[in-house]
């Protein structure tokens, strides 16, 4: 135990008397009580001042839940304040509350921890870390798309990052295919001059080298930066500081803390040293990539609508070529068939002081422009697939003033209907000419089918166009599967018959499957 007068004789006085002594023997464990801001689904966490005139590094966390992302952060606390094994003293920065919403996959908070100036800061630099929400989850891309969204808005105001850090463990034989798609989806947000910036974060260490660890690392087709001995750039940590010391756990305690002193001295010598790279290649890259992934699923949603429309006139043709002759005999003759229609639909959407989650919606063409939206656009007009004042994803193009934002949006349905012949022609002759409306149902059916078919074939040449775009700009091919649904487009590209673009994007499809499957 430690004596009465320690925190008076402690070098760590300042920090302990705005901290809270946790229940411990040795260490001497202590809660920090950090300034605490919230706006939405982002949390900043803040220790100290920052002071300008000093260098800032920022570095990104990618992990798994129980790869030990919170106990890392903490340890990047204590060694940035200089705590030694002898000082029996460890400090926690992040909250038992913080590290239940990181284990709890329904969560997307970001969390931002500030490590600003402090009387014990003895690193010649203040430390930004962002602790990502869980990817890849059992919700799919819909969630995934959400966490992409929340990271983007988050990093608007950032301006460069020092090191995107995968966490994994030690015992690790194998990137697991949650873990690729967590890295390749948060990956993909950045430009490709990223690379040279990845390292790996390897925890729960002995010391000794991770050779499974780094051969799964060799085999995710990752491009890690190499160190003299042509392996990733990893660090090595363990995960034992706050464990309690007795006499049967004190030497394997020590052993552990040096392991962690030396991946802490040679990570902070890699920050000191590494090339910061800057979050976004630039702002129009980003927006680029946010209008085609929102054009890609505007342009889906349209070919869904078409291919509903023309199943309905497949059924009318048919009915007609069977019971033309019943439908002479009887005006009142009724067809039953599956009428397309579109419908709102709520979402999950809320407000908070400066984020604002809703789809941006055209209610001119009916349309869904950006699902899920940008959380900081509070209003259409500052969405960013807004360009001039105009929409860059609707049908018509329509001003921003013709669009909504809030918590629904448009989804296409089908219900089953009783229709005449008389329905019938007023529904498919609506908007025709009357030079068009004196051929027979049939024959209107079929130009409306006609027509239809060449609208379609045009949105998804427009679709595969932007495919290539977004691979163009995206970081790696594997992340395509996060913003697009590449087996919608290559089953419709098969329908059409273009074998040539059928194989482009079956390609992208197998190195997308590969670097899920190929032991990452």
């Amino acid at each position: 135990m430690f004596p009465k007068n320690f925190m008076k004789n402690t070098k760590y006085e300042d920090i302990i008397s705005r901290s809270v002594r946790l229940p411990s023997g040795s260490p001497v464990v202590y809660q920090l009580t950090p300034k605490k801001k919230k706006f939405g689904t982002l949390t900043r966490m803040t220790v100290g001042e920052r002071n300008v005139s000093k260098k800032n590094k920022t570095i990104l966390l990618v992990g798994e839940t129980g790869a030990g992302k919170s106990t890392l952060v903490n340890t990047l606390f204590n060694y940035t304040m200089g705590v030694k094994w002898k000082d029996k003293i460890w400090f926690e920065i992040v909250e038992e509350e913080d590290k239940k919403k990181q284990r709890d996959s329904q969560t997307l908070d970001v969390i931002v921890y500030e490590i600003f100036e402090f009387k014990e800061n003895t690193l010649p630099f203040s430390l930004t870390i962002i602790d990502t929400p869980g990817y890849g989850d059992t919700r799919g891309t819909e969630h995934d798309k959400r966490v992409s969204q929340i990271l983007l808005d988050l990093f608007h105001s950032e301006d460069k990052i020092n090191a995107v850090g995968l966490v994994m463990k030690a015992s690790e034989n194998r990137l697991t295919d949650r873990l690729k798609n967590i890295f390749d989806s948060v990956v993909s947000l950045f430009g490709k001059d990223l690379e040279e910036n990845i390292v790996a974060l390897i925890t729960h260490s002995d010391g000794t080298t991770p050779i499974n660890v780094l051969k799964a690392l060799d085999a995710s087709k990752i491009k890690f930066p190499k160190n003299e001995k042509n392996q990733p750039i990893h660090f090595l940590f363990n995960n034992c500081q706050n464990s309690e010391r007795t006499e049967e756990t004190k030497v394997g305690l020590k052993n552990g803390w040096i392991v962690t002193a030396n991946g802490m001295a040679e990570f902070t010598e890699y920050l000191e040293t590494s090339t910061p790279q800057k979050l976004m290649t630039t702002v129009e890259v980003l927006k680029t990539r946010v209008r085609l992934t929102a054009c890609i699923q505007n342009l889906q949603d349209r070919i869904k609508l078409i291919d509903g429309k023309q199943t309905e006139i497949q059924q009318i043709q048919e009915v007609l070529k069977n019971y033309e002759q019943e439908m002479k005999k009887n005006e009142k003759f009724t067809v039953e068939v599956d009428e397309v229609y579109k419908e709102k639909e709520d979402i999950k959407g809320g407000m908070w002081l400066v984020f604002y989650e809703g789809a941006v919606c055209c209610k001119v063409c009916e349309e869904n422009c950006h699902y899920p939206g940008c959380t900081k656009a509070w209003y259409p007009e500052h969405c960013e697939v807004i360009n001039n004042g105009l929409c860059t994803v609707c049908t018509n193009k329509c001003p921003a003033s013709d669009h909504v934002k809030d918590k629904w949006r448009f989804v296409t349905k089908t219900r089953k209907v009783q229709k005449t012949e008389d329905e019938m022609k007023e529904k498919y002759e609506k908007n025709k000419s009357e030079s068009e409306k004196t051929g027979t149902l049939l024959e209107n059916l079929e130009k409306e089918m006609k027509e239809l078919t060449a609208e379609k074939n045009q949105l998804l040449e427009d679709s595969y166009k932007d495919v290539v775009k977004l691979e163009d700009i995206a970081l790696n091919v594997e992340s395509l599967s996060t913003y697009i649904n590449l087996d919608f487009l290559i089953e419709k590209m098969k329908e059409k018959g273009d074998t040539g673009k059928v194989q482009k994007l079956e390609e992208m499809r197998r190195r997308v499957d590969e670097g899920k499957g190929a032991g990452l």
